[in-house]
């Protein structure tokens, strides 16, 4: 045992490593029912782990490197310092089991480690702090992380005491600072996450990362340059296969061969009819009955009763697992681009949008949501894109029954919906509204009283009813509206409320409802088409016969084409599922086919499809190209 600073340092690293060992067995046992592979894999995921638990304290320990280098011999023995170094240490100690706590709550919420997702929300302090205090009992949680740590100093008290025995000289303080400086240095530049892609069973690959490894990866990469990190082809191969998968009876191509530009020739007269997009917050498929939900629960009884009234698309998919994902795809219909959406990037503004051809019919466009909007950036979104803003700032107290951190109830919000659509038709102007709600996100509550399971118990299952029950208020009160005869109204999901999977892509993680409904105007159907996201715009679209030039990258799903597509994505793998194949696209150039049964919802084996895969790449490439070109742009008037 070093009797020197020597010590010290030692003792702050096996701190890290003890509590990332921790961290990693309570996150083993919580994937334990998923994992495969036996002695040898544990084994590997160990080993991987001890490997990035290294890397993750280094950039740490190079600053304690550098304070125990410079910090003078009478300073470092002096008593007062000696009391700083145990408060440091229960600040370290205290520091990793908040965040053992919120690996957990992270690994039980997503199935994995740190991300994106964890970055975004450092922004927004208000949001996440509020969340964890409504959603968790603190009065519990932080004596039991505070006594732990107390615990952990407890037991390294003799081990830190004895780091004060003796001096250690500057050249010999050099010697030991100068490897704790290269080591980060040599993890920043020559190490990445593959060594953690120890299986291909991804649960196994989360628990061998180490997350503030994970945490530190996701802010460096909060946008991956695709010509750098992904499969490419050459340009011209790749748009003309991007235009032969965009081809259509009634499409016709006004631009060049590096653009897909088309005019769409609507298939009878133009329906003006107003247009109301509610996308629920997590709305899995695998909750409606009609996906195999056991209805006797009734979670979801006025959406199953909608779907037999509707035109029902079952076999529709979420674009990502966050909600900017979901509403970039109806937006913009685009296919999800490696790294953060586009919802969250700067110079924004001004693209071709589902928005902007309504506006250009003279549509009044609003997007409606019931948190404050400068979360995710979306207000800036959607106002830089031809739409109103209505958001929790603009609802009086009176319109207030019922809010908590993430913003007004759902049945606070639609009836907000209608306002707006009555001033909207006494104005004389038809409406497009994309609706984006909140109740069934952690931490679950709503008002009491409208349902049967009680708001105090902060389930999902409670949060879904009472979503639905808002849904049924609101359709009834439009019902009684001079407007509803010549509204659609459409309800789908900004993603499921499950991202977590064995797989790279969990495809049935991606399985959300859509529901089309206007009684008097679209008769009630089934459609069996593979479809996604981003083809919502076009679809509508064609229901209402607009003439248009498109620069979409989705397809009307009702155009009696073959069999469709869906485009998915995490933060770095992207990936196109099509015909019972999934082609997906990661960093290094990483290429690979699967094949999907979609019966037993599972992946079952790689696959050689090259079509696929060039197709995959086409779409992906072509989608960067034009967005990085600006080619889905507004012209300038």
């Amino acid at each position: 045992m070093n009797k020197d600073r020597r010590g010290l340092f030692l003792n702050f690293f096996l701190l890290f490593l003890g509590f990332s060992l921790l961290t990693r067995l309570t996150l083993l046992v919580m994937a334990w029912p998923e994992l495969d592979g036996g002695l040898w894999g544990l084994l590997k995921v160990f080993a991987a782990g001890l490997l990035y638990d290294c890397a993750a304290f280094s950039y740490a320990g190079a600053a304690l490197a550098v304070y125990l280098l410079l910090l003078p011999e009478r300073i470092y023995a002096a008593a007062w310092h000696r009391l700083f170094v145990y408060g440091l240490f229960l600040a370290a100690a205290f520091l990793m089991a908040i965040n053992l706590a919120a690996e957990y709550e992270v690994f039980y919420e997503f199935g994995g480690r740190y991300n994106f997702i964890a970055v975004d929300y450092l922004v927004y302090t208000n949001e996440v702090v509020g969340n964890i205090r409504e959603s968790y009992n603190l009065s519990v949680v932080l004596p039991l992380v505070a006594a732990l740590a107390g615990g952990t100093l407890w037991l390294f008290g003799r081990r830190l005491a004895f780091s004060f025995a003796a001096p250690l000289s500057l050249r010999r303080r050099l010697l030991c600072a100068l490897p704790a400086l290269a080591v980060p240095l040599l993890c920043f530049f020559l190490l990445d996450g593959r060594l953690a892609r120890v299986s291909k069973n991804e649960y196994a690959n989360e628990v061998a990362m180490n997350g503030l490894y994970s945490f530190g990866s996701a802010f460096l990469n909060n946008e991956l340059p695709y010509d750098k990190f992904y499969a490419s082809m050459d340009l011209s191969g790749a748009f003309k296969k991007l235009r032969a998968a965009l081809a259509a009876p009634s499409a016709a191509f006004t631009g060049d061969g590096f653009d897909i530009a088309r005019k769409i020739e609507p298939r009878g007269p133009l329906k003006k009819l107003n247009v109301v997009v509610l996308v629920e917050e997590s709305l899995s498929g695998e909750y409606l009955a009609a996906f195999g939900a056991a209805k006797g629960e009734g979670t979801l009884p006025n959406i199953d009763a909608l779907a037999g009234r509707s035109l029902f698309f079952r076999r529709f998919y979420a674009a990502g697992t966050r909600t900017v994902r979901g509403l970039e795809a109806l937006t913009l219909s685009i296919p999800p681009l490696p790294g953060t959406s586009l919802v969250k990037r700067p110079d924004n503004a001004g693209f071709f949008s589902w928005g902007s051809v309504m506006r250009d019919l003279g549509y009044a466009n609003k997007f409606i949501y019931g948190g404050y909007g400068y979360f995710d950036n979306m207000n800036a979104f959607y106002a830089g894109n031809g739409f109103g803003i209505v958001d929790r700032a603009n609802f009086s107290k009176q319109e207030i029954s019922f809010a908590n951190v993430w913003g007004v109830c759902d049945g606070d919000l639609l009836a907000r919906t209608l306002k707006e659509a009555d001033a909207d038709f006494a104005a004389k102007k038809p409406f497009f509204y994309m609706v984006m709600t909140t109740t069934n996100h952690r931490p679950f509550t709503y008002p009491d009283g409208k349902i049967d399971i009680p708001s105090s118990g902060m389930s999902r299952k409670g949060a879904m009813k009472y979503s639905d029950y808002a849904i049924g208020e609101f359709l009834a009160a439009a019902a009684k509206k001079p407007w509803f005869k010549d509204t659609v109204f459409v309800i789908t999901a900004d993603h499921c409320a499950n991202s977590a999977g064995k797989s790279e892509i969990p495809v049935r993680n991606y399985h959300i409802p859509l529901l089309v409904y206007s009684p008097a105007h679209i008769r009630p159907a089934v459609v069996e088409t593979l479809s996604a996201q981003a083809d919502l715009a076009p679809t509508l679209l064609g229901l209402l016969n607009v003439p248009y030039e498109s620069r979409f990258f989705g397809r009307d799903m009702l155009d009696g084409r073959p069999e469709g597509r869906a485009f998915l994505s995490t933060f770095q793998k992207i990936a196109l599922l099509k015909d019972g194949r999934l082609a997906v696209l990661g960093p290094k150039k990483y290429l690979k086919t699967y094949q999907w049964d979609e019966a037993a919802q599972a992946l079952t084996g790689s696959a050689d499809d090259k079509a696929l895969e060039d197709e995959a790449v086409s779409f992906y490439q072509g989608a960067n190209y034009v967005y990085k070109q600006r080619l889905n742009r507004l012209k300038k008037q």
